[in-house]
C-alpha cells in the first residue's frame, strides 16, 4: 500500500513547528513527510531588526534546519517555490517538482510597498538575512564615508524608517543604540545624525496600549527620534523620500538611507496558484484548510484568521504561526489516519512585547503591563521559548538570549 504523501513548504515558525510535530506523530511507516525551503537555514524573523541594526550578528539569527529535524523521517529539499498545481497536487520548483498528498503552505511573508513609487528601487527592507546583512552593511557605508569626503554631506547621517508598527519601533529601538557606538568609530559627532521615522497613520503601535506606546515615544525621542505621525510616504527618490501631511503640505526629507518597515503581505506564489485571497493572504476554514481544498493546510503569514471580537484579522505574528504549526501537524496525521474530525483553531495570545532596544520594552504579558528591564526581561524569554519549542534546551543554549539585565 503506497503511503501518502506530506508536503510541508516553508521553514519559518509555523512550517517548522509543523514539520517538528509530525515527526513525533507520525510513524516512519505511515506516510513520507517532504520539508521544502529556499535556504538550509531558518532565520528568527523576530530577530532581523537587530540583524539590520548592526546589534546583532546574521549568524545569530539562524541556524541549520537539519539540525532540529529528524533526518530519517523528514527529507528536507532546498529549492524555491514557483507555483501550487492544485488540479494535478503538485508543487513547482525552480528546478523540478514534488507531487503531494497532503500539503501545508507556510511560505511567510513579502513587503507590502502599496504601489509607492521608488521604494522597490531604493528602500531599504527588513525582510530576510541577506536584506538585512545589506542594510546593515550600507549604514555603516554611509558612516564610514561621511569623513573621507572633501565635500561633506549631511544627508549621508539622515536615517528614514518608514512605519511606526512593530518592525520599525524595533529597529528604531536598536538603531539609537547602535548610532553612538558609530559615531565613536567613525569620528562623528552625535548631533549631526539624523533619525526620522514616518508613519501615515494617526498613531505609533496601533492597536497597542496607549499609556505604553506614550513610553514607547518618549523612550525612542530622547535618543534622538523625530516622529512625523499622520505623515504618508507618497515617493522614495535616490536622495529619500517626499511626504504628504494632508492634502497640500508635501516635503522633501533628504537622506542616505531609507528602510521600509510599514507593512506585510502573504506569499505572492498564493495568488498565482489561484488561491482566493487579499494581499496574498487567504481566509482559511477553522480546521486551517484552504477554502475548496480538503487536502491543503495554509499558515503562517499567508494565512487569514477573524478575531470575532473586533471583526478584523488577527496580525500575523511568530506566535500565532506556532501555533497553528502544531494543531495543523494534529490535522494532517489526523487525515492520514482516515479521521474526518478536525481541529479548530483558535489563537491563545499570551503576550505581546515590543523591544526598544538592549535593555528596554514595553508589552502586555498574563494580563499585566510592563516597561523597561522587566519587559526586556519578558522578551528575552519569550524569543527563548520560540528557540525550545522547536529544538529544545540544546538550540536555546546554542542560539539564545542570556544577556538578561
Amino acid at each position: 500500500m503506497r503511503k501518502p504523501k506530506i508536503v510541508i513548504l516553508g521553514a519559518g515558525y509555523g512550517g517548522l513547528v509543523t514539520a517538528t510535530r509530525l515527526q513525533k506523530l507520525v510513524g516512519v511507516n505511515e506516510a513520507d513527510i517532504t520539508l521544502v525551503n529556499k535556504h538550509d537555514y531558518h532565520y528568527e524573523t523576530t530577530w532581523l531588526h537587530e540583524a539590520s541594526a548592526g546589534t546583532l550578528h546574521h549568524d545569530r539569527v539562524r541556524y541549520d534546519i537539519r539540525d532540529v529535524i529528524d533526518r530519517h523521517k523528514i527529507e528536507f529539499v532546498q529549492g524555491t517555490v514557483e507555483e501550487i498545481k492544485t488540479d494535478e497536487k503538485r508543487v513547482i520548483l525552480e528546478n523540478g517538482d514534488l507531487t503531494y498528498d497532503f500539503l501545508v503552505v507556510a511560505l511567510g511573508a513579502e513587503p507590502e510597498t502599496f504601489g509607492i513609487k521608488g521604494l522597490k528601487e531604493y528602500a531599504f527592507a527588513i525582510a530576510n538575512i541577506n536584506s538585512a546583512r545589506q542594510l546593515r552593511e550600507h549604514i555603516e557605508y554611509q558612516f564610514a564615508t561621511y569623513n573621507t569626503e572633501a565635500d561633506k554631506k549631511e544627508d549621508r547621517l539622515t536615517i528614514v524608517v518608514g512605519g511606526a508598527g512593530f518592525t520599525g519601533i524595533e529597529f528604531l529601538g536598536e538603531l539609537t543604540n547602535r548610532v553612538p557606538e558609530l559615531c565613536r568609530e567613525y569620528d562623528i559627532d552625535f548631533h549631526k545624525v539624523k533619525i526620522v521615522c514616518v508613519e501615515a497613520a494617526p498613531m505609533v503601535l496601533p492597536g497597542f496600549d496607549p499609556e505604553l506606546v506614550s513610553y514607547a515615544v518618549s523612550q525612542l525621542e530622547k535618543k534622538g527620534v523625530e516622529f512625523r505621525i499622520g505623515t504618508a510616504i507618497k515617493e522614495c527618490t535616490p536622495d529619500g523620500i517626499i511626504v504628504a501631511k494632508g492634502e497640500d503640505t508635501v516635503e522633501e526629507i533628504k537622506s542616505g538611507t531609507v528602510v521600509w518597515a510599514a507593512g506585510v503581505r502573504g506569499s505572492s506564489i498564493i495568488e498565482k496558484s489561484g488561491f482566493e485571497a487579499m494581499r496574498g493572504r487567504v481566509k482559511v476554514q477553522p480546521d486551517l484548510r484552504a477554502p475548496g481544498h480538503e487536502d491543503i493546510f495554509i499558515i503562517g503569514d499567508s494565512s487569514l484568521i477573524i478575531n470575532e471580537e473586533i471583526n478584523r484579522p488577527y496580525p500575523p505574528t511568530a506566535q500565532i504561526a506556532m501555533q497553528q504549526g502544531e494543531v495543523c501537524a494534529r490535522n494532517v496525521a489526523a487525515l492520514i489516519r482516515g479521521k474526518q474530525e478536525l481541529e479548530t483553531f483558535t489563537p491563545d495570545i499570551k503576550g505581546t512585547v515590543c523591544s526598544l532596544g538592549e535593555d528596554d520594552a514595553i508589552g502586555v504579558a498574563f494580563g499585566k503591563k510592563m516597561t523597561g528591564t522587566k519587559a526586556s526581561f519578558m522578551k528575552k524569554m519569550i524569543d527563548n521559548r520560540a528557540l525550545f519549542l522547536i529544538g529544545g534546551p540544546s538550540l536555546v543554549l546554542k542560539k539564545g538570549k542570556f544577556n538578561f539585565f
